[in-house]
């Protein structure tokens, strides 16, 4: 044969040889397009691990994996392009796996999987409770921190700060630019709002309609971001609080496009709206079709309520909020919507997550009007077992305080059932909730009116307000922007309750995050509203001690936080003329206490003479 000839016809061969490894490669790229999780943890409590694998057509292969680790079960649905290969991890090594997709016993194509180490005892985190005060944030209106990642092109809708439902460019890194700004505050754990991808056309910026809940959206950072913002809040002694979504995704979610299942949203068939009678859960006397159109029906249109009575995502939904846990290093959920996921499902999901980290704390946005309907959902309610029926769920927000503190400071005569004494009858139903320390105090949040519109931007009131939530039994939650009098009329809609905080923003002509930037009254909200919580920091006795109160009389409450060592008496003059009263009244809760000493003013208070307060004023009184 010709030299030449068979040096070409060699070359040829190789180059038909590569291509061919190439247009194979190709093709194995092609089959997988999603695993998720992504990867997983050793020596979890939940060792049976579902993972999902999605790509054209891939239920047509076979699946097998390395490292003598043992397939529980391989899950193929009615779509085609799934598999749910569930593995169990117990005492599998910190390793890389290889999954092989066989077809007639050969392997078509393979996949790596990492199973990672944990952090040193990630089981028994430290998370939330009534030491703490939550700062919140609407992620997308309190700071940019950088403009570069103000719209993507990957997404559809684009930054525009005149659209008061548009994007405005709050991200993580604004968020972390102003963590000290936060700790000043005497904040000392932060919730944002979710952080997770929403691809929505409209009104994205909330976050709540989710279209990939393992990627956090471009807009506002990047996984990696996400990270960033624990370990700077660790750093300063500080929590980070994921807000977590587990009735619903948004219809741009890349599975909803797709459904493993048709079951995997609720499907009537197709959409039908919630009635919001979150009653039906536990009303003995409720249809079925009420219940269900409560429990099933989607929450908007644009959000496919997910069904977590099928098993496949129940765990999906288990394990991302675990997966997020770990790799983020998270220090608490808030649940929105609680109350409106599939009853059973919600509490098995709820059990899964406490029972791998059994300090984690969860709340649960619970937003009835009834203590007994909101007790119902804390976990080991005595008003749920009449049923059998445990949530779970460790924390409930106490919205029947939020609706009294919306209009109480407006009721300046104290009458039978005006007044300070909604506040006192608030209280008196406390014996209702299973952990009354452990439930979630606040005046607004991202939803409802904000209190300054309420109430005018009312210094005096506000520091009513404020006292109260600084000095109750609970958790108490700061909404941002509160602290320098921000405002917001929510009949006005969403984005008026949402606005940008100011100075978060290059060129904003106020600067709020510092004190030369701030207007004299914005510094006067803010210094009042720092010194009262960072004394709260290092108050025991309100974190942890009993409370004991006292009938209102002409619109004056008082009632007295104590334990062993010390008691805190707390006074609040909601009308409008000053008020003496005799501190003997008191005498179970002062006992022989000779003053007090009222950590605001700083002035000291006999104890054994009557006490004149100016109205619409406060104290607090470390008694000595």
């Amino acid at each position: 044969m010709d030299y030449k000839k068979t040096l070409r016809l060699c070359a040829f061969a190789r180059i038909l040889k590569l291509a061919t490894i190439l247009l194979f490669t190709s093709v194995t790229f092609a089959q997988i397009d999603r695993v998720e999780p992504s990867f997983w943890y050793t020596g979890m409590n939940l060792s049976s691990v579902q993972i999902m694998f999605y790509g054209k057509n891939i239920a047509q292969y076979d699946v097998t994996i390395s490292n003598n680790v043992a397939i529980e079960n391989i899950k193929k649905t009615e779509n085609p392009n799934y598999v749910f290969v569930t593995i169990d991890t117990k005492n599998v090594a910190a390793s890389e796996l290889t999954f092989s997709f066989k077809s007639k016993n050969k392997v078509a194509f393979t996949k790596k999987y990492e199973l990672k180490a944990r952090r040193e005892n990630s089981k028994f985190r430290k998370s939330y409770d009534s030491s703490d005060m939550i700062y919140l944030i609407m992620s997308d209106r309190f700071a940019n921190g950088n403009p570069n990642n103000d719209s993507d092109k990957s997404l559809t809708e684009k930054v525009d700060r005149s659209n008061p439902s548009g994007r405005h460019g709050g991200d993580i890194e604004g968020i972390i630019k102003n963590l000290d700004y936060i700790k000043e505050l005497g904040a000392t754990a932060v919730w944002p709002t979710p952080l997770c991808e929403d691809n929505d056309a409209r009104g994205s910026y909330h976050t709540y309609g989710q279209s990939d809940v393992y990627k956090v959206d471009s807009r506002f950072g990047t996984n990696e971001d996400y990270l960033r913002l624990s370990a700077e809040l660790h750093k300063r002694g500080m929590k980070n609080i994921m807000d977590y979504v587990t009735n619903h995704w948004g219809w741009q979610h890349w599975m909803y496009k797709d459904l493993p299942t048709y079951d995997w949203v609720h499907q009537f068939p197709g959409y039908s709206q919630s009635n919001y009678r979150m009653t039906t859960q536990f009303d003995t006397n409720a249809s079925a079709i009420d219940a269900r159109n409560c429990m099933d029906g989607w929450f908007v249109p644009s959000m496919p309520d997910l069904n977590q009575s099928n098993p496949l995502v129940l765990k999906y939904l288990i394990q991302n909020a675990i997966w997020w846990i770990e790799y983020a290093d998270l220090d608490g959920f808030r649940v929105d919507t609680y109350s409106y996921n599939d009853k059973d499902g919600i509490s098995k999901w709820t059990k899964a997550i406490t029972d791998e980290y059994p300090n984690f704390n969860i709340v649960g946005e619970v937003w009835m009007h009834d203590q007994a309907q909101m007790a119902y959902w804390q976990k080991d309610s005595k008003i749920g077992a009449i049923e059998s029926y445990n949530s779970y769920l460790p924390s409930v927000m106490d919205f029947t305080l939020h609706d009294a503190l919306e209009k109480v400071f407006n009721e300046d005569k104290g009458e039978w059932d005006k007044g300070m004494i909604k506040i006192y009858d608030n209280f008196t139903n406390d014996f209702l909730y299973p952990n009354i320390s452990n439930i979630l105090v606040f005046a607004e949040n991202h939803d409802t009116n904000r209190f300054n519109a309420a109430y005018k931007k009312d210094f005096k009131k506000y520091q009513m307000a404020m006292t109260l939530l600084a000095t109750i039994r609970g958790i108490p939650q700061l909404y941002y922007g509160s602290e320098i009098g921000m405002d917001g009329d929510k009949s006005k809609g969403d984005g008026d309750i949402r606005h940008d905080f100011p100075g978060g923003w290059g060129g904003d002509r106020i600067n709020a995050f510092t004190k030369t930037g701030r207007t004299e009254e914005q510094n006067k909200f803010y210094d009042f509203t720092s010194k009262l919580f960072n004394w709260r920091k290092s108050a025991a006795v309100i974190h942890s001690g009993k409370m004991m109160h006292y009938v209102p009389e002409n619109n004056v409450y008082v009632y007295f936080r104590y334990n062993e060592k010390q008691t805190v008496m707390v006074v609040i003059n909601n009308s409008n003329e000053t008020q003496t009263f005799k501190t003997k009244r008191f005498a179970q809760s002062i006992q022989n206490y000779q003053t007090g000493n009222d950590i605001l003013s700083g002035k000291t208070i006999d104890l054994k003479n009557d006490i004149a307060l100016e109205g619409k004023s406060v104290l607090v009184l470390e008694l000595k």
